[in-house]
C-alpha cells in the first residue's frame, strides 16, 4: 500500500515567504498521518490571480495591470534560489515525494509550473503546455519536453495541469509510461472536474489524485482588484480535491468549502489489475488504425 495525502487549501497569495511557512505547515500535517506522496493544488505557491483583469483590453494594457503583474512576478518561484532550497530541504527532512504548483519565473516570463521533489531533489519540471483563456496573458507557454512520468520513491508519477487534463493526445502521450499515480492539480472547482478525474482514471488505469484550492477573499491583499468584490468570506475557489482508483471508484472527496487533507492508503496492483482488459497503450490500442 502506498499511503497518499491531497492537501486542498490556499496559498498566502503572492507572499512567497508566508506561503513556504504555510506549505511546511500544511506537509508536516499530512506526513504526520504516514503519507509517503503529498500532492498540492495548481499555483499553490505563487498564487492563483482569480477575478484579476491585469488592465488588459484587446489592443490596449493600463499602467495598474503591469504594476500588478510586477506584484505577481515579485512572489513568483525562481527554481536555483533560497526559496527553492527551502522546499527541496523540507522534502529531504521528511522524505517524501512531493507534487506542489508553482508560479515559475525565468528571466521576464512566468509559468505556471507543477514540481515533483523528492528525497534526493528536483525529479520532475512541467510548466503547462496551454494555459486557458486569460491566463495565456500572464503564463507562458511551456513545451513538450517535459510530458512524460518519472519514477518516485513513491511509485511512477504523471502530471498535467488543470485544464491539460482535457487534451487527449496529451493524456495518451503520458499512459504510454504506464503511471501508478497521475497527479492533475488545479483551480477548476466545478462539479464536472470530479466526473472527468474519474474518466481519466478509467481510461489510464492509474489512480488519479487531483487537488484543488480552497481560497477566499481573505486569503489576498485587501488591495486586491478582483470581480467578486471585497467581502473576505467570498469562496473564489470551492475545492473539490478527490482521489480516484483505477477503476473510476472515488476513494476520497470530492470535498468542497473547506481546507482539508484527503488520505487514502492505496494498492498499486489495482493498475495491473486494471491493465488485464484495458491498456490504451498495449493491447487496447490500435496504432494500425489510428498511428502511435
Amino acid at each position: 500500500m502506498t499511503r497518499v495525502a491531497i492537501v486542498q487549501a490556499a496559498p498566502v497569495a503572492f507572499d512567497l515567504q508566508a506561503t513556504l511557512d504555510l506549505t511546511e505547515a500544511l506537509a508536516r500535517e499530512a506526513h504526520a498521518g504516514g503519507a509517503e506522496l503529498l500532492v498540492f493544488p495548481e499555483a499553490f505557491l505563487g498564487g492563483y490571480p482569480k477575478g484579476a483583469d491585469f488592465g488588459v483590453q484587446v489592443g490596449q494594457r493600463s499602467e495598474a495591470g503591469r504594476a500588478m503583474f510586477q506584484r505577481y512576478s515579485d512572489g513568483a518561484l525562481v527554481i536555483q534560489s533560497p526559496e527553492f532550497d527551502r522546499l527541496q530541504a523540507l522534502v529531504r527532512d521528511l522524505d517524501v515525494t512531493l507534487v506542489i504548483g508553482a508560479i515559475e519565473r525565468d528571466g521576464g516570463t512566468l509559468y505556471c509550473n507543477a514540481l515533483t521533489l523528492g528525497p534526493a531533489g528536483l525529479l520532475h519540471a512541467h510548466r503547462k503546455v496551454m494555459p486557458t483563456a486569460m491566463e495565456r496573458v500572464i503564463w507562458g507557454q511551456g513545451d513538450g519536453e517535459s510530458l512524460r512520468a518519472v519514477d518516485t520513491t513513491a511509485g511512477r508519477l504523471s502530471t498535467a495541469i488543470c485544464w491539460e487534463n482535457y487534451m487527449p493526445q496529451l493524456r495518451l502521450r503520458l499512459y504510454r509510461d504506464h503511471p501508478t499515480f497521475h497527479c492533475a492539480p488545479t483551480v477548476d472547482d466545478r462539479e464536472v472536474w470530479a466526473v472527468s478525474m474519474r474518466h481519466i482514471a478509467v481510461e489510464g488505469r492509474c489512480f488519479v489524485l487531483a487537488a484543488c484550492q480552497f481560497a477566499t477573499r481573505a486569503d489576498y491583499p485587501d488591495d486586491y482588484a478582483c470581480e467578486q468584490g471585497d467581502d473576505p468570506a467570498t469562496v473564489l475557489i470551492r475545492g473539490g480535491s478527490c482521489i480516484v482508483d483505477p477503476f473510476g471508484e472515488v476513494v476520497a472527496g470530492p470535498v468542497y468549502g473547506e481546507q482539508a487533507i484527503l488520505v487514502a492508503d492505496l494498492d498499486p496492483g489495482l493498475v495491473t489489475r486494471g491493465k488485464f482488459d484495458l491498456d490504451v497503450t498495449g493491447h487496447y490500442g490500435r496504432p494500425d488504425i489510428f498511428g502511435s
